[in-house]
């Protein structure tokens, strides 16, 4: 799979569908990898879509420096790829952290997109003490010692039920998941302060949000929703934080259904 030295570290990145078309980049959320968007790949193929996924800056197969990142950082390395690769612009698709990367780039970079999906995500994520104590926590037992609340937090009761392979591979790459990176961005998100910056995206927005979402719940979705005036916002029910998991196929129609909007 290609790397590429991008912003001073190394990003991995995968093209998926036609050589051709509007190009859909995806970024995933803290303690996952590029494989977590595997359920929209089928639809957006079939939609005509060239999809760039990539390994967030401590996750995956790209690098995990030793020091703390910032929201300011991976978002400079998602320009960066998209430099090196050769896009202008793209739709940009973020989940969780990719959200975060993805609201600073509508506000600092609107210019380079051509459309912005923010899905449970927030602009601030108080209190700072809650991800220096998953720091701590970490760096002591490793990231197995998260793996199930996190698990928790991510799914449903029912979620956990019905669809074990599924939460099964999303654990695998929760425990994968670098220390380093993981702490590393856990500092990006304890430091995020993007709740006056997300007044200036204009460009056309879909929020996508959990209905029983611990993490990021639907009141950081009418948050993100009321600064962003070109955004619209769909609640999913029976999803937890992993909705484009956990309801794929609703998640599925609400994404291809905004960016066919865009070619109108």
């Amino acid at each position: 799979m290609p790397i590429l030295n991008v912003n001073g570290t190394t990003v991995h990145y995968q093209w998926d569908g036609p050589q051709v078309g509007p190009v859909v980049m995806l970024a995933h959320s803290l303690s996952a990898n590029r494989k977590l968007w595997q359920a929209q790949l089928p639809i957006l193929l079939v939609a005509g879509y060239r999809v760039l996924r990539y390994d967030i800056r401590g996750h995956g197969e790209s690098a995990a420096p030793e020091h703390p990142y910032t929201i300011e950082m991976l978002a400079a390395d998602a320009i960066g790829l998209m430099d090196a690769v050769g896009l202008e612009s793209v739709h940009f698709c973020g989940i969780s952290l990719g959200g975060m990367v993805g609201q600073l780039l509508g506000a600092a970079h609107g210019e380079r997109l051509d459309s912005l999906i923010l899905s449970s995500t927030a602009a601030h994520m108080p209190p700072p003490d809650m991800w220096e104590e998953r720091i701590r926590g970490v760096r002591a037992d490793g990231m197995a010692s998260v793996a199930d609340a996190t698990i928790d937090r991510w799914f449903t009761q029912e979620g956990r039920k019905n669809m074990p392979a599924e939460v099964e591979s999303v654990r695998s790459m929760i425990i994968s998941t670098p220390i380093a990176g993981f702490v590393g961005c856990c500092a990006a998100i304890r430091d995020l302060d993007l709740r006056e910056a997300i007044r200036s995206i204009t460009v056309p927005t879909q929020i996508i949000v959990g209905r029983h979402d611990q993490g990021t719940p639907v009141a950081a979705a009418q948050f993100i929703h009321e600064r962003i005036r070109s955004s619209r916002l769909d609640v999913v029910a029976d999803a937890a934080h992993l909705v484009n998991v956990e309801q794929a196929s609703i998640f599925n129609k609400t994404l291809v259904s905004f960016l066919e909007n865009q070619r109108l």
